[in-house]
């Protein structure tokens, strides 16, 4: 078992050194630390100070970002920008793990080697969380895996493979490469950002719609080959589960463009987006906080992915979106009672969810703050700005129903 993790460690590094050069010091340098970290905080502590020590590792490299491109004015090299995406999921990996480890889920195990000094005793513990951290079939993308998920698969490399699990691989690798297709289809009639923002009229309706369009095709295709990967490799299935032909029961999938693109709920189309990030969002933030949860998970995803200006504005317009949607849906409940009046009211929520999640998507690709400005000076702001509103209305209506049982009557 000692060379399976080894074989995973080494792949992963020559993989990291050939695709990021330099730049893979900045992924191997806070692997190596967090494990240090969190064998030396011990369990109690552990989630505690990996989660600082790596927020703050990310955090001093997005900030060589922001200065080489706002205070230069220099585009970021491609490799430093694949760095700091596998530095993210790697933050993804080392605060599940010490979750896990503070939750009595993993253990910090022993060496059964009885030879060797220190050193030697150290490596053995510790290389089972290198190569979870470092294994090459997740290094580079793929939904989130926890460590009991790898170390099983790790132990049971001999472990019969369900043949319909491969059939899901290579769809999920056809349908990659025709979302990679129609993106490029869709790139020939999406409008620049500075036209789309620039427009006061109607027809920045379409063009809005079609630019988001552009950026969800691309984020589809690459989840969907970033699972056709990790799902040949044998880490899709989940341990014990037996999965039923036919189905995707039981697979760890990021990406279900159905929900995505039907719902007509942004609440729902916010825990289907990219559900793994999700999860881990809420298991890490959002259940862990006892004041402002919502707006904590999605604060801490801002500064996640970088403190971009774009980022900050628009998840934190998301997190209003999400608070909008649930109070207006629980409200409507009791008006749309009627089949066609449900029927108008799905449809009429179904193009306002689309909108309000163009703009916000368009919001958090922008990276600068006169383009930023102009998008919310614009005419497509009005769609958020309609939930704003209702959002507002719908506070005080709660409020007011929850003050008035308390006025004594005469």
């Amino acid at each position: 078992m000692q060379n399976g993790y080894t074989c995973l460690l080494m792949s992963g590094f020559f993989l990291a050194c050939s695709a990021m050069r330099c730049y893979a010091l900045l992924v191997l340098i806070p692997a190596f630390g967090s494990v240090a970290v969190i064998h030396s905080a011990g369990p109690q502590q552990a989630h505690k100070w990996a989660f600082s020590f790596q927020m703050t590792w990310q955090t001093l490299c997005h900030m060589g970002l922001h200065y080489k491109e706002y205070y230069l004015g220099e585009a970021a090299c491609i490799r430093f920008s694949m760095a700091l995406s596998v530095l993210m999921l790697m933050t993804q990996k080392v605060t599940s793990l010490a979750l896990d480890i503070q939750e009595r889920k993993v253990r910090l195990g022993s060496s059964s080697a009885s030879e060797g000094g220190p050193l030697r005793q150290y490596l053995l513990r510790t290389l089972p969380f290198y190569s979870y951290l470092l294994a090459f079939p997740t290094l580079l993308g793929g939904p989130l895996c926890s460590f009991n998920r790898f170390q099983t698969w790790i132990r049971n490399p001999g472990a019969p493979y369900p043949r319909h699990s491969l059939w899901v691989a290579m769809q999920r690798g056809l349908g990659a490469l025709v979302l990679a297709l129609l993106k490029n289809i869709v790139r020939g009639y999406a409008c620049p950002p500075d036209e789309v923002i620039g427009c006061w009229h109607l027809g920045s309706v379409p063009a809005l719609w079609i630019s988001a369009l552009f950026f969800r095709l691309a984020y589809y295709s690459h989840w969907m080959l970033d699972e056709s990967v990790f799902i040949a490799a044998g880490l899709g299935l989940e341990p014990g589960h037996g999965q039923q032909a036919g189905t995707t029961d039981g697979l760890l999938l990021d990406t279900d463009i159905w929900t995505l693109e039907t719902t007509n709920r942004i609440s729902v189309f916010t825990r289907s987006w990219n559900k793994s990030t999700a999860q881990w969002l809420r298991r890490l933030i959002f259940q862990r906080c006892s004041s402002h949860p919502l707006l904590a998970t999605f604060a801490f995803s801002a500064w996640w992915h970088g403190l971009h200006p774009g980022q900050i504005f628009g998840f934190l317009c998301w997190v209003a979106m999400v608070e909008a949607d649930y109070r207006i849906h629980r409200f409507s409940q009791s008006l749309a009672k009627s089949q066609p009046w449900r029927l108008v009211y799905q449809v009429l929520t179904w193009c306002q969810t689309q909108l309000i999640v163009a703009y916000i998507m368009l919001a958090i690709e922008m990276r600068s703050l006169a383009m930023l400005w102009q998008l919310c000076s614009s005419y497509s702001s009005f769609f958020p700005l309609v939930y704003v509103i209702l959002l507002l209305l719908l506070a005080k209506r709660s409020v007011s129903s929850f003050v008035a049982p308390q006025i004594p009557r005469s």
